[in-house]
């Protein structure tokens, strides 16, 4: 039996996988556009009506949807040592790379934006230089939500920083909704038909 479950893993271990939420804990983050990682995380939980448990390095939850097991992880180790929190979750859930999907806001897309890719720079993003730096490499997929680069030269961390205006506000709720349907493509149909059929939607 032991050789059995060493060569046969459970179906439910190949079925996976890690999403993770970029952003920084604590309340005073909580509405600003670098955490939209998290308000993703938040919303498709609440579909799927999973709870998030603080653990190690961050808050975890653990959804269900078409047979597949969905880790939601929203690490706790602010933005600059995201990789710390996926690559811990990584090994220890037995997850291959190719089963990890991180979600991160990206100002070089227009507000609502949403483009999945499978591999890419960091753009200037801490939170993916740092998780590119600790897997050692560029090739995991990754949802950029456009949250658009409306501020004077300098003002950058400022604007990441700031929460949403009134306006953005208003679409806020249809596209978070839009970025959860990447997760269910991503975890069910894979990487290249999610970005065929939902990219630019």
């Amino acid at each position: 039996m032991f050789f059995r479950s060493l060569f046969n893993p459970k179906k439910e271990d190949k079925m996976k996988y890690l999403v993770v939420g970029l952003g920084n804990p604590g309340e005073k983050y909580a509405n600003t556009r670098h955490n939209i990682g998290f308000e993703v995380l938040d919303e498709f939980a609440k579909e799927r009506e999973a709870k998030f448990e603080t653990v190690k390095l961050g808050d975890l939850a653990t959804a269900k949807w078409k047979g597949r097991t969905v880790l939601l992880l929203k690490p706790s180790t602010f933005m600059n040592l995201s990789g710390k929190a996926v690559n811990y979750y990584l090994q220890k859930e037995k997850i291959p790379l190719e089963r990890l999907l991180v979600i991160t806001d990206d100002i070089a897309l227009s507000f609502g934006k949403l483009r999945m890719k499978g591999k890419g720079s960091d753009g200037g993003h801490n939170g993916l230089k740092h998780i590119q730096q600790t897997l050692n490499t560029p090739k995991y997929a990754r949802l950029r939500f456009g949250v658009g680069n409306d501020f004077h030269k300098g003002q950058q961390v400022d604007y990441v920083l700031g929460e949403w205006s009134s306006e953005e506000q208003e679409k806020l709720k249809e596209r978070i909704k839009t970025a959860t349907e990447f997760i269910k493509g991503f975890t069910t149909i894979g990487l290249q038909k999610t970005m065929s059929n939902w990219n630019n939607k």
